[in-house]
């Protein structure tokens, strides 16, 4: 027993782990090679090949309705996008359309308050005595007076004439006559500082030259055509006019435009000298060229009366290089120097008013030229009439800057039909102030050219500003008077000595002093004056 014990125990472990019986035998049977036998396992693989197609088409099937249904969800977020920007601009242009709808009566504006003539200041009481005019008082030109009044008068003031570091010691204030200007007198006979007549003293020697008077009172302008504005509507008449003849002359077409486009890129590149000679020699130069080119008719345009482009009638001069009609083409660039000049005061000058210097000094000298002169005188006007379109205060003009018609006396711009910007606007005239001044401030003592806008130009512009009845002052006026005066000081009081002590005193003292609001706009004329003590030790008051 015990030695069979081994076996049996072994056969039962080989049976436990052999195949079950009726599979082996299923297997290894007779018939496993037969017909019956391969057509039996055929069947079993078909179905087992049918149950698992069976089962991938299920799962494609459902595939294609998860993605079915993921694109009509990325579609329907899609239209309610849509949808939802739709409504979104329809509210906007409700609202849009419900504000253009919208009309606001604007009342006529009052009419302007007669003011009386202030009555003369007092000296530890009593009145003083009119000062004298002196050699170097600025005067006043033909047709230079204006409604606001005229130029200031001199005090009698004790600092060296042109010295800037010296001090005015309490100089007695400076009285404006409010009355209504006189018409226009002869160029011999203009109105002296203290109201006498007499001739008028040029503060670089010698004396006016034809044509050299420039200004038109508003005043006038209530009687007739404002004379600047007739200027500026004859030279669209001539930009017409040039591009009609382009049509029929293709060397005027071909050149025109390159001209055009080369003396504003000289303008452009104009750039502040630093005390450096010759720096914008090379642009002069180019815009002289031009205007040569275009005065000898070399570019053949039609001739053209320079009268519609002149303030007053001119009569022709003996020895005058040009005393009748002149190319079209050439008054055409005249234009186009212009409207560039004023364009880079606007752009350049606005925030960085030291870069209209050398603009004003360019064109004052280009337009200076002996052979760009008509009977005697410079074309400067056409420059002045674009002034006045852009900056109308240093005409005169004066207005509220909260009514459509205030705005428009001021050059408040439009742009698109809307008002601009303050900040804008005010950037605007920092930029026109400083660029009246780089024009009017130029000194021909050295120069044997004649001066196309000498600087008592500039003292009548002030002058207009400072007279400015205190209920009238706006902060576009305070804005163009700072932009004048700033950086310009020195070259002022060169000029007019004691005389511009006193002016300065009247422009950052007195009248910000009797401006009916304390805006930023007036604080900076005082700020200028704090500056110039700071900085020059120029004590004003």
């Amino acid at each position: 027993m015990a030695g069979s014990s081994p076996s049996r125990c072994q056969s039962n472990h080989w049976a436990s782990r052999s195949p079950q019986r009726s599979v082996l035998e299923d297997i290894l049977g007779d018939d496993r090679n037969s017909e019956a036998r391969h057509r039996q396992l055929l069947e079993a693989a078909k179905k087992e090949h049918d149950r698992v197609r069976e089962e991938a088409e299920r799962v494609y099937r459902e595939q294609l309705l998860r993605e079915e249904r993921q694109r009509l969800l990325e579609e329907r977020r899609r239209e309610e996008d849509r949808i939802a920007l739709e409504e979104r601009l329809a509210a906007e242009r409700a609202r849009l359309n419900a504000l253009k709808a919208k009309k606001v009566e604007i009342p006529p504006p009052l009419p302007e308050p007669e003011h009386e003539p202030p009555t003369p200041p007092t000296v530890n009481g009593k009145t003083p005595a009119a000062p004298s005019v002196s050699n170097n008082a600025p005067s006043q030109t033909n047709g230079a007076a204006v409604k606001q009044g005229t130029a200031p008068a001199v005090p009698t003031a004790k600092p060296a004439v042109g010295s800037l570091t010296a001090q005015a010691q309490s100089p007695a204030p400076v009285a404006f006559p409010s009355k209504a200007p006189e018409p226009p007198k002869p160029a011999s006979s203009v109105p002296g500082i203290n109201g006498s007549t007499s001739t008028t003293p040029q503060p670089n020697g010698g004396t006016p030259s034809a044509g050299a008077s420039r200004t038109v009172s508003p005043a006038a302008a209530q009687t007739g055509p404002d004379r600047y504005l007739v200027i500026h509507k004859n030279l669209k008449i001539l930009r017409r006019s040039l591009a009609d003849q382009a049509k029929t002359n293709p060397v005027l077409k071909a050149r025109m435009g390159d001209m055009r486009r080369e003396l504003r890129k000289a303008v452009g590149q104009l750039t502040p000298t630093l005390g450096v000679a010759g720096v914008n020699k090379i642009q002069q130069s180019n815009i002289v060229n031009l205007l040569r080119e275009a005065v000898s008719n070399q570019v053949p345009s039609q001739m053209m009366d320079p009268s519609n482009f002149v303030l007053e009638p001119r009569k022709p001069v003996e020895g005058a290089l040009h005393n009748d009609t002149l190319p079209s083409i050439f008054l055409y660039l005249v234009n186009i120097l212009a409207k560039a000049a004023i364009l880079q005061f606007i752009n350049e000058g606005g925030p960085r008013p030291e870069t209209a210097d050398p603009v004003g000094v360019c064109v004052v000298a280009c337009l200076a030229e002996p052979q760009f002169l008509w009977r005697g005188a410079s074309l400067i006007d056409i420059l002045l009439a674009k002034f006045r379109v852009v900056c109308p205060v240093l005409f005169g003009y004066r207005g509220s800057e909260k009514t459509e018609q205030g705005r428009q006396r001021l050059g408040w711009w439009k742009d698109s039909g809307r008002w601009v910007p303050e900040q804008q606007h005010m950037d605007r005239m920092t930029g026109l102030g400083a660029g009246f001044a780089s024009i009017s401030l130029r000194n021909f003592a050295q120069s044997k050219k004649t001066n196309p806008f000498p600087p008592r130009e500039y003292w009548t512009a002030m002058a207009r500003i400072v007279n400015t009845p205190s209920a009238d002052i706006s902060n576009t006026q305070c804005i163009v008077l700072k932009s004048m005066v700033e950086t310009y000081e020195q070259k002022f009081i060169e000029f007019y000595g004691t005389a511009a002590l006193a002016a300065l005193r009247t422009a950052l003292i007195e009248f910000p002093a009797r401006a009916p609001h304390r805006s930023a706009a007036v604080t900076s004329l005082e700020v200028v004056a704090q500056s110039l003590k700071r900085d020059t030790g120029l004590v004003l008051g």
